[in-house]
């Protein structure tokens, strides 16, 4: 790689593609003091933009904001061209269309000034896949945030095979200082490490649905009043450490393992027919009890924020 700004001298960020996952970016970056230039091909990008980061900003403020924070520093520009020209940092949010990405990688890579690290925020394509028509592919890294990515502090990182091992500790390091919390993988997995947890229990919840063995209310008050709970302190590896006692996990395999072969699970996906479409989406309509989208935004990142304090994981939240 030529020569590139430190991650701790990084000033400017270019988001390319300013949807849900882009324009949260695009929110966290602006917190984070970041000047941000924005680009986004379609024709209301800017007035729907504008509209996410301020929506945003309350929970962003209670978060804590870095100094000189302030939602002016966005810069909304008219080409993609004009939005990389001086970035010292590129996220990439394009819709999830393997030949979509690879275009526009190939493009962000001869618009971006050299050595600058592009992060792709795909949800799981390798980038092995999708770097493969960019000139300088070493610069290429996948930065997967989790939704909103201005209030999930995780970030997966991962380099594909052409990708250079400086860039990858470059975005790690970037990341870090932005204030994210930073998974470095040492290889490539399809959907990375927390989409894969999260869609084997995204197969469960729909199956149990098409079976009408539980309604979608049933399933998300499931989580929220029960494993949840502990997931938001130790994730479900320490969580099972702990059902085995002082054996830890040695004797919580030893007493559960046998029901690893029970059919509990069923990992294969449903067939999403029109029957189990109605069931999920009518079931979130009753669920949702006549709130709208706004309202269950504002309710996600007041209770997201809730745990962060009460978890020490703000500043200032811990306890006296």
């Amino acid at each position: 790689m030529t020569e590139t700004p430190t991650p701790e001298h990084v000033r400017r960020v270019a988001c390319v593609g300013a949807g849900v996952i882009g324009g949260g970016w695009v929110a966290h970056f602006l917190a984070r003091g970041y000047d941000v230039t924005a680009w986004d091909p379609a024709p209301d990008a800017e007035p729907r933009l504008r509209r996410l980061v301020d929506a945003a900003w309350p929970a962003l403020e209670q978060l804590g904001l870095a100094p000189g924070a302030s939602r002016d520093r966005l810069t909304v520009t008219d080409t993609l061209e004009e939005a990389v020209a001086e970035a010292q940092f590129v996220q990439e949010s394009a819709p999830e269309k393997l030949d979509l990405k690879r275009e526009l990688l190939a493009k962000l890579d001869a618009a971006t000034p050299a050595g600058v690290v592009i992060a792709s925020s795909t949800s799981g394509y390798p980038m092995t896949d999708m770097q493969t028509e960019a000139d300088t592919p070493g610069r290429l890294v996948v930065g997967h945030p989790f939704n909103p990515p201005y209030l999930i502090p995780l970030v997966e990182v991962v380099g594909g095979e052409r990708t250079d091992p400086e860039a990858v500790r470059w975005a790690t390091r970037f990341y870090d200082v932005a204030g994210k919390s930073v998974i470095t993988m040492d290889r490539e997995v399809p959907g990375f490490i927390a989409n894969r947890l999260q869609e084997a229990l995204w197969r469960e919840a729909l199956h149990m649905v098409a079976n009408g063995e539980a309604t979608v209310r049933d399933i998300d008050l499931s989580i929220t009043e029960g494993p949840g709970l502990r997931w938001a302190i130790m994730g479900p590896m320490l969580t099972f450490a702990l059902a085995g006692g002082e054996g830890g996990m040695a004797h919580m395999l030893d007493h559960f393992g046998p029901s690893l072969k029970s059919p509990w699970t069923r990992l294969e996906a449903p067939e999403l027919d029109k029957a189990l479409y109605d069931a999920v989406v009518d079931g979130c309509d009753d669920a949702a009890d006549g709130r709208t989208i706004a309202d269950l935004v504002a309710e996600r990142d007041r209770g997201v924020i809730a745990v962060l304090r009460a978890t020490g994981r703000l500043p200032g939240s811990g306890t006296e």
